[in-house]
């Protein structure tokens, strides 16, 4: 009977440590737990490679793992990932979430990335009670999504290029071709002469270049020669233009001096000695007559001219 109840009484403390263990270990890990974060990350694209216990980084750095997948029901192009992370990551404003493939096993993580220091934290809760991780494309996904529109400007090229390759296109390269061969083969045999030309013309290139030098010692000395002579003539030239400027200035003031009676001779003079002229010219015209008169009859002239006889008109005859 004591065998029995000692294996009672060893059995039952078995069976309450066992039940204390696992009420323990569950209660630590709800507490463990609680304190998690929880976010949303809506993807509109290809999530292959995720699954319910995928890993979750940020920047490499394994730091959770996925909860939920599922389809939005009434946009069922939109994947919704429920993440749950450690309370101490700082999943700050910027920060984005994107799909990339661990490795080439064909399994994929999430990958968040872009905090930036000081920013505030991601708190706002999103439709379904969490807050919200923008998405953003990874290096598989665009390739993904871009896949169609890459195929698609495949397929337009090949038929471009197809429409390109016509016959009569072909025929027309082929024609293209030949002139192209027909001049390289000219120029393989113009090679010697080419080659003439190329040296002809290295040899005037070293002789324009040996020319530029020339004109550049030219213009050093003629530069030298106008430092050196050319500040001496500048300073007579100076000189000369004060001298002469000096004299204008002396002309000037005689012209405003002799103004005056210049406006005289011109108002006053001129007038007076044309009207001495005009006299004079009368006068003369005068002694030229009397000079006429003294050649024809001095003596007349002088006691005052031969007395013409009285004209008689003849008498009309009596009429018998």
């Amino acid at each position: 009977m004591e065998t029995r109840s000692n294996y009672a009484i060893v059995g039952a403390v078995v069976v309450a440590l066992t039940i204390a263990i696992f009420a323990m270990v569950l209660w630590l890990a709800r507490f463990s737990g609680a304190s998690d974060q929880h976010f949303d990350i809506f993807f509109k694209q290809s999530i292959n490679g995720l699954a319910i216990g995928s890993p979750v980084a940020f920047n490499g750095v394994p730091v959770g793992k996925i909860e939920t997948i599922k389809l939005l029901p009434d946009t069922p192009q939109f994947v919704r990932v429920r993440i749950t992370v450690a309370e101490d990551v700082p999943v700050l404003k910027g920060t984005t979430a994107a799909v990339e493939g661990v490795g080439f096993t064909g399994v994929s993580q999430i990958q968040l990335s872009g905090a930036m220091q000081g920013a505030e934290r991601i708190t706002e809760p999103g439709p379904y009670g969490v807050p919200v991780i923008p998405p953003r494309a990874g290096a598989l996904g665009q390739l993904l999504a871009s896949a169609p529109e890459l195929l698609n400007n495949v397929s337009k090229l090949t038929d471009r290029l197809t429409e390109l390759l016509n016959p009569e296109n072909r025929n027309s390269i082929g024609h293209i071709l030949k002139n192209i061969d027909r001049t390289t083969g000219v120029l393989a045999d113009r090679s010697p002469d080419i080659a003439n030309t190329i040296t002809e013309a290295r040899n005037t290139l070293k002789a324009a270049t040996a020319t530029l030098q020339r004109v550049d010692t030219l213009a050093d000395s003629a530069n030298n020669l106008l430092n050196s002579d050319g500040k001496p003539l500048v300073a007579d030239l100076r000189r000369a233009i004060k001298a002469a400027e000096t004299s204008l200035t002396r002309i000037d003031d005689l012209t405003s001096a002799a103004r005056p009676g210049i406006e005289t001779l011109t108002t006053r003079t001129i007038p007076e000695t044309g009207q001495l002229v005009a006299d004079l010219r009368d006068l003369t015209s005068r002694l030229g007559a009397v000079a006429a008169k003294f050649d024809e009859d001095p003596a007349g002239a002088i006691i005052g001219g031969r007395k013409l006889p009285d004209y008689a008109p003849p008498k009309p005859e009596k009429a018998k």
